[in-house]
């Protein structure tokens, strides 16, 4: 009988897997990067990219790294999850808000020291 691989797995394994699958789909996304491109250039199909960026705990190990590769290559698994990618860095304080009008000639003067 098959046993799913979700139901074998400990609860902070599952969130570890999770965690990688966010942070190659944050990688991927920061790059622009579309599934079906990183499916072709991983040499996977895009089901399984949806996946791994799910955290699924039946994906292989090697189509994670086929999966990294594709989105950053050269890199390690351990570079990857150990260094912060300045793409995704970048993305986010992109991301943050700012000032929705300039400042006024009353704020200006306040605010000169």
């Amino acid at each position: 009988m098959k046993r799913q691989q979700a139901s074998a797995m400990p609860d902070h394994l599952s969130s570890q897997l999770a965690e990688l699958g966010q942070a190659l789909a944050d990688s991927r996304i920061a790059r622009k990067i579309t599934q079906a491109e990183v499916a072709v250039r991983a040499n996977v199909s895009r089901n399984t990219i949806v996946r791994i960026e799910r955290g699924d705990a039946g994906v292989a190990v090697g189509q994670i790294l086929r999966y990294l590769d594709a989105v950053r290559p050269g890199v390690s698994l351990q570079a990857f999850l150990s260094q912060p990618d300045t793409a995704v860095v970048q993305m986010e304080a992109q991301g943050k808000r700012q000032r929705s009008r300039p400042l006024g000639e009353k704020e200006l003067k306040r605010y000169d020291f």
